[in-house]
């Protein structure tokens, strides 16, 4: 069980590069791509357009992309140590491509180069640490800036709405929805999900509404679908 003094240095990368120097084996936060393929599939429909995954760590969820029939899927980490052994082992699947690059700082990225990007705990672990109001404002900027105007950011996360539209609002212009999935969801469940993945939980400004459709303390990992609205940006401007 992770410690607070390690949870604390989630967002440093000599944590990342100790960490996936002794451990080997793939490793996916949260949820597998096979549990939440309808939803991918849902909100990046197009197999042929590049997505970003953002700390992809050693995890499978992108080969399972392409595997899914995704052409083009770009991963990016802050550790050197992994994307190095990423790139090896992937030698032979030109549809994935890995990059050592800090969330920050995506600079070797045009703006609007994304159908949609893909993010499993990265925005967590930047708030782990410490600076993690200015770092999570800076890593959400850049998300928006790379993303085509109406692609999506796809967001798995324990942080309930409470917490984490706040940070949404206070970052950049998006519309969000919100979907959520059962925590102990495996490739093979015993029994149907109570929640049905691709349909969208009330969601108010707040985040109050929806406690009253899940319930207090839901056994859920939240994924919130932020769309990019320059629309939205314009607007705002415009006030």
């Amino acid at each position: 069980m992770a410690t607070e003094a390690s949870t604390q240095s989630y967002s440093e990368q000599w944590y990342w590069d100790e960490r996936y120097t002794n451990e080997s084996e793939p490793f996916d936060w949260y949820q597998k791509y096979s549990s939440l393929a309808p939803l991918i599939n849902l909100y990046a429909p197009h197999r042929n357009h590049p997505v970003l995954v953002i700390g992809c760590g050693n995890s499978a969820f992108s080969e399972g992309m392409v595997d899914d029939g995704y052409e083009d899927v770009v991963s990016i980490d802050i550790s050197s140590v992994v994307i190095d052994s990423m790139i090896k082992k992937y030698s032979d699947r030109p549809q994935l491509k890995y990059l050592e690059m800090d969330v920050r700082d995506m600079k070797a990225f045009e703006d609007a180069s994304f159908d949609a990007v893909i993010d499993k705990g990265t925005l967590d672990s930047i708030l782990c640490g410490s600076n993690s109001r200015q770092y999570s404002t800076q890593m959400l900027e850049e998300v928006w800036r790379v993303l085509k105007d109406k692609g999506v950011y796809i967001l798995i996360t324990y942080g309930a709405p409470i917490y984490r539209l706040r940070l949404f609002n206070e970052s950049c212009s998006w519309t969000t929805k919100l979907h959520v999935i059962d925590k102990s969801l495996t490739d093979q469940p015993l029994e149907p999900p109570k929640w049905e993945l691709t349909q969208p939980i009330p969601l108010d400004a707040e985040g109050s509404s929806v406690e009253s459709a899940i319930g207090t303390s839901p056994d859920v990992h939240y994924i919130y679908v932020c769309t990019k609205d320059e629309s939205l940006k314009t607007d705002a401007d415009a006030v």
